[in-house]
């Protein structure tokens, strides 16, 4: 199915947002590094949850840079949460960023989230970008201690996105989109499946969103302008995943600390 169009970001007249969030693996930026920026530019993403992010060696500076070439800045993640990373364009102001190690399975990957609380418009998202092991139990008690993390952030709405390294019949996968909406399944617009990129036939990456928020599209943006074929095949080895969803405003009850005004100095 291809992604012919999606809805652009805007601001409704109640406060309201629709924002586009774009989950990607991008393989510790290994691959083609142009292709890479070109599709994520083309996707015009509000929020983009990262995977395999670089962690090691200036991971900083690596992570600085894609932030830079795409015009977008640094919220959090990265080495600090094992590899996933956010980023975010000038729209969203953050309220604050946590980074989460998960325990360490001796033999397997060290894991982690990257999560943040954003303001965009009048509304208030919490974001979870997540990695999850390929151990099957592992992979399942990862994806219990991510709804621990959703529920203690305290936000109504949430988005979680990521690499599941599990298919939808999977349990890990069946547990999240038992308590979140699937986006894809929800409203599927574009591709489904995000591995192997020169043959998908896999949907191992997901985007996730708890019930107040509205799915307007969401797949793989294959036949998006400006997302061509061979920079997918050529980025990384996963497909991206790109939703447009419309966040509800916030309450006049609800309450957060001072924002600051602006989180460009993170980058």
């Amino acid at each position: 199915m291809a992604m012919m169009s999606l809805p652009d970001s805007r601001t409704e007249q109640d406060g309201s947002a629709v924002v586009r969030v774009l989950s990607y693996n991008i393989r510790s930026m290994r691959d083609d590094f142009e292709a890479l920026v070109r599709v994520i530019r083309a996707c015009a993403p509000d929020l983009v949850l990262i995977q395999e992010a670089p962690r090691f060696f200036r991971w900083r500076k690596a992570a600085a840079r894609l932030a830079a070439r795409t015009d977008l800045v640094v919220l959090g993640g990265g080495g600090t949460a094992a590899g996933p990373l956010l980023l975010c364009s000038l729209r969203a102001t953050v309220e604050r960023t946590e980074d989460i190690l998960l325990p360490l399975t001796p033999g397997l990957h060290r894991r982690g989230f990257a999560t943040a609380v954003v303001r965009i418009a009048g509304t208030r998202i919490g974001v979870l970008s997540c990695h999850l092991s390929l151990d099957r139990t592992e992979r399942l008690a990862q994806a219990g201690r991510l709804l621990e993390t959703v529920d203690a952030m305290g936000v109504e709405h949430v988005v979680v996105a990521g690499d599941l390294n599990d298919v939808p019949s999977g349990r890990a996968f069946r547990l999240l989109a038992g308590r979140f909406q699937d986006c894809w399944a929800v409203r599927p617009r574009g591709g489904e499946h995000t591995f192997p990129p020169h043959d998908p036939h896999k949907r191992l990456d997901a985007v996730f969103a708890t019930g107040g928020i509205e799915v307007l599209g969401c797949g793989v943006p294959t036949g998006l302008p400006g997302v061509w074929p061979p920079d997918l095949r050529a980025a990384t080895d996963h497909l991206p995943v790109l939703a447009a969803l419309r966040v509800p405003a916030r309450g006049a009850g609800c309450s957060g600390g001072p924002v600051p005004s602006s989180i460009a100095g993170r980058a």
